[in-house]
């Protein structure tokens, strides 16, 4: 008998209903590879793993944070398990592919997960899909573009599908994006991939704070959260002599920013994939800059703002842009010099002094 799982939080519908299906069509086949995706803890791959001792497993992440939760709640759960944090599937050719899909996600991305899946397979590998939506249309439609014939398996909690691989797809979507905003008359280019903050356009917050953002030449400058990259592209063309460290836990914003900057022939931007808030060079930036996302009751906000306490030099300046200021002018103080906020807009952007 394998080994038994760690204590694991439950799986969500969606996946554990996509591992009772892929357990029962992997019994008594050959496996080699088997690529997974999970809406929670890898629970799924961590499992297959076990269960298929002669395969190698791998857990595709795009976010490095998620990344490492699942590795806490597994642990050494078998060395033929890989939790892989990356912009792109691992490559194939594998047998078996699964993905949870929830419900309340981003369309685009699943569609994308979906293709990669498909392409991983071998011809006669079986992509199994579910949904933690037990009257689903969507998804059934997605993969009626990319299979012959797809079976159906209906539950109270959610909709499981299963699809054998017969020939290579005809047609590859490119889900990549490239767009133009304009930074002081200079037209500018950035790339978004779906997954990334923000996709296909340039998030409003981040015109407020370009602008909102004066650099002086020769400074270090530390974009946490860089999504795009779009804001680390327009300060970076704007002063040549700066130099710019963009940091992001997802893996494909950190190849979005390098991409743009390739564009934009700029070559004083750098990159880092971070979730830790620990970064290189931390104590040695003049100016920190960051756009947090506004939701989580301000845990993100909070471990941004610490993060650039960490980066800064004394006397380094941070600055902001949020949707509201109350939090922002209520806790900084405490740790921060200089605090002030104004309107931009809809938004609002804080600027502060590390002491």
């Amino acid at each position: 008998m394998p080994p038994e799982l760690p204590s694991l939080p439950p799986s969500r519908p969606a996946e554990a209903r996509a591992l009772t299906a892929a357990l029962e069509i992997a019994a008594g086949r050959a496996i080699e590879r088997v690529l997974c995706t999970t809406t929670g803890r890898a629970q799924a791959a961590a499992t297959l793993a076990l269960n298929q001792p002669q395969a190698t497993v791998d857990c595709w992440f795009l976010d490095q944070f998620q990344q490492s939760l699942a590795q806490q709640a597994i642990g050494e759960t078998a060395p033929n398990l890989r939790l892989v944090c990356q912009a792109d599937a691992p490559a194939g050719p594998c047998q078996l592919a699964v993905l949870p899909v929830s419900k309340s996600g981003e369309a685009e991305l699943a569609r994308d997960q979906l293709q990669a899946a498909v392409l991983a397979l071998e011809i006669g590998g079986t992509l199994v899909a579910a949904v933690d939506n037990p009257r689903d249309q969507w998804l059934r439609e997605q993969l009626s573009d990319l299979f012959a014939k797809v079976t159906v398996q209906t539950h109270d909690d959610a909709t499981v599908y299963i699809a054998r691989k017969q020939q290579e797809l005809r047609k590859i979507r490119d889900f990549r994006c490239e767009f133009t905003f304009r930074n002081q008359g200079r037209l500018l280019h950035a790339v978004s991939r779906p997954g990334v903050f923000s996709h296909r356009r340039l998030d409003a917050g981040a015109r407020q704070l370009i602008d909102a953002t004066e650099v002086m030449p020769g400074m270090r400058v530390l974009d946490i959260g860089c999504g795009a990259g779009t804001v680390a592209i327009a300060l970076a063309a704007r002063e040549p002599s700066i130099h710019v460290h963009a940091v992001d836990g997802n893996a494909r914003a950190v190849e979005c920013t390098l991409a743009g900057a390739a564009l934009n022939q700029l070559v004083n931007i750098t990159t880092e994939i971070n979730c830790s808030g620990v970064y290189r060079g931390a104590g040695e930036y003049d100016l920190a800059v960051a756009n947090p996302p506004y939701y989580a009751d301000n845990r993100i906000a909070e471990l941004f703002v610490d993060a650039a306490h960490r980066s800064l030099r004394p006397d380094g300046q941070i600055v902001i842009v949020a949707k509201r200021a109350d939090w922002y002018a209520e806790t900084m103080p405490q740790a921060w010099n200089a605090v002030e906020h104004w309107p931009s807009k809809n938004y609002a952007i804080i600027t502060a002094i590390r002491p």
